[in-house]
């Protein structure tokens, strides 16, 4: 496998890398807060990209790096190219961003995890070797054009010795250099490396921004509503649904729950086989993720706030019989579900077991 073939850290998989991808939608106020720092020449060293996983963080980033690196201190861009200050848009004919494109930018290093060539798979963190590639990027002479631009992708990947590496860059950062941490889970990093940062929170996307998201990679959506009420404003959820039939998984987990107190266990354990198969692993993943959220839709319609749109059929009649049922005790098993979850996987508990427990659980709930 040659290096161009070799899978990437930062992509979804059926989807184009975040730096091929030139628009991001519904982020106009995240947009306008970096640009008026920039412009008013209050930019900091140092973003951190946050917000729901999936949300348009990376393409966001790059759109940014592309700013920055043809923005020149003088005004025009180099080339002729000059960016607009008003928007993040550069254009795609500029020679740094087709470089960039490329991975060719001298001005803009990426940091995610590495493949691993021995295990022929991906690194499980991004390593101290990858956060040690600044001492040469730093080192080498600034490139004509903008600031010198670093994309951690995802920071929150970073072992401890990888984020204490980093946060000796940002606590003495080189000049003309900006650092841009991508990271849906930021309580994950050391509490010195976010207070180094000025964060910027992208919101999750509104039905029509996901839908432009999607329509730009170029994805088809069998079922726009369903597909978004299950999304929650992620793009990259989306994109797993559909890869791993969501929509239909979601509609057998609400057939189930639509049984309970008398739900049939052998359906319930047929379930839970198909999504243990071998080479399934996605399957189980996304299966156990709609377990929670079918709990969390069903908590808040006991509450008094059932879903304005059915994510599959027959969704709205089972969550309002089981709604019978107070709120904070389809809350409370959520969070024991969801815990035991963790815990089970990390001790090797069969997934199978566990997630036909979990759905006997539930119709004990609603017996009870």
């Amino acid at each position: 496998m040659s290096d161009d073939e070799l899978p990437e850290a930062d992509r979804a998989e059926s989807a184009p890398h975040p730096r091929h991808t030139p628009h991001v939608f519904g982020q106009d106020a995240a947009a306008a807060a970096f640009l008026g720092a920039v412009t008013t020449g209050r930019s900091h060293h140092a973003w951190l990209l946050t917000g729901p996983r999936g949300g348009g963080k990376a393409t966001f980033a790059w759109r940014m790096a592309r700013y920055l690196r043809t923005a020149a201190d003088d005004g025009p861009g180099r080339l002729g190219y000059a960016p607009d200050p008003a928007t993040l848009d550069v254009s795609p004919d500029h020679p740094v961003a087709r470089q960039m494109a490329a991975l060719a930018d001298p001005g803009t290093l990426l940091i995610r995890r590495a493949w691993d060539h021995d295990r022929k798979r991906l690194k499980a963190q991004i390593t101290v070797d990858e956060v040690r590639k600044l001492n040469s990027f730093f080192g080498l002479s600034a490139p004509a054009g903008g600031s010198r631009v670093v994309i951690v992708a995802s920071a929150a990947e970073m072992n401890p010795s990888a984020a204490n590496a980093l946060l000796k860059v940002l606590e003495e950062p080189p000049a003309k250099a900006v650092l841009l941490l991508i990271s849906h889970q930021p309580a994950r990093l050391l509490p010195t490396i976010r207070s180094r940062c000025r964060t910027l929170r992208l919101a999750p996307l509104a039905p029509d921004a996901l839908s432009q998201a999607l329509t730009q990679a170029e994805i088809e959506v069998p079922d726009a509503a369903a597909l978004t009420e299950l999304a929650g404003g992620s793009a990259g959820d989306a994109l797993r649904l559909i890869t791993g039939d969501g929509t239909g998984i979601y509609g057998e987990i609400i057939t189930l729950l639509a049984q309970a107190p008398q739900m049939d266990r052998q359906a319930a354990r047929r379930f839970a086989d198909a999504a243990a198969a071998r080479g399934a692993d996605a399957r189980m993943e996304l299966s156990l993720r709609l377990r929670d959220l079918a709990l969390v839709r069903l908590a808040r319609t006991a509450a008094g706030h059932p879903p304005g749109t059915e994510a599959a059929p027959g969704e709205r009649e089972a969550l309002s019989k089981l709604a019978a049922q107070p709120a904070r005790r389809w809350a409370d098993l959520q969070q024991t579900l969801s815990a035991r979850r963790g815990h089970g996987l990390a001790v090797n508990v069969d997934p199978s077991s566990l997630l036909t427990d979990a759905l006997l659980q539930i119709n004990e709930a609603a017996r009870s």
